[in-house]
């Protein structure tokens, strides 16, 4: 028997499911199998959460019928929305505004007594600009009354006041429209407002591009 032939025929014998380097292969297959799995359920992890319907002002009670739910993939930050598992307890308000189509922060909903701000009316004959909306930064100025039907100089009141809503009425017979602005207001900043409006000052709103806070 030629030696040659032997050696040839070891080399084409089919591997044993014994041969180490057959079950080593077939691990690391098995292996890099399970890494794609891992890895595409991964990415494919999402959560149902709840976003706004609508706009949603400060201090409004928030319920199912003002929200929507969207499936988002928020992995770390999760806990910081509101979640459709997590639910939404009944009697929740905004702490801040929630604008359309944004997720719920879990931070802008809690319970009526903790508002630190509130909304008042101010009416306006004059109009205000395309960007004075809800949500939206204006000072507030008044200008008390003064002698002979004058007024005094006008001095800043609220800066960087938020809008909470913008109501525009209906003139009649051609008379100017009255814009009503609600603004959010401190306790704090509270009496002077009201005594202000109280005293017949007159008080104007100007939109507040720099967004300066109270």
């Amino acid at each position: 028997m030629d030696p040659s032939t032997g050696v040839a025929s070891n080399r084409l014998k089919k591997p044993s499911w014994k041969d180490p380097r057959l079950l080593v292969g077939v691990l690391l297959m098995l292996v890099s199998v399970a890494g794609v799995i891992s890895v595409v359920s991964t990415a494919d992890r999402t959560t149902q959460v709840y976003a706004a319907r609508e706009g949603i002002a400060v201090g409004q009670t928030v319920g199912p019928e003002d929200l929507t739910v969207v499936q988002v993939r928020l992995d770390d930050v999760e806990s910081g929305y509101v979640t459709v598992e997590g639910g939404i307890a009944q009697g929740k308000v905004a702490l801040q505004r929630i604008e359309k189509d944004q997720l719920v922060p879990r931070k802008s909903l809690g319970q009526a007594d903790a508002l630190n701000r509130k909304p008042v009316a101010i009416s306006m004959d004059e109009s205000l600009p395309a960007q004075a909306v809800p949500g939206a930064k204006v000072d507030v100025w008044v200008a008390m009354p003064g002698s002979q039907n004058a007024f005094e100089e006008p001095q800043l009141l609220l800066p960087g006041a938020e809008i909470a809503e913008v109501t525009v009425g209906s003139g009649a017979l051609g008379a100017s429209k009255t814009t009503v602005v609600l603004v959010l207001v401190t306790d704090k900043q509270m009496p002077k407002l009201l005594g202000a409006k109280a005293n017949a000052a007159k008080v104007s709103v100007v939109w507040n591009p720099a967004g300066i806070n109270q």
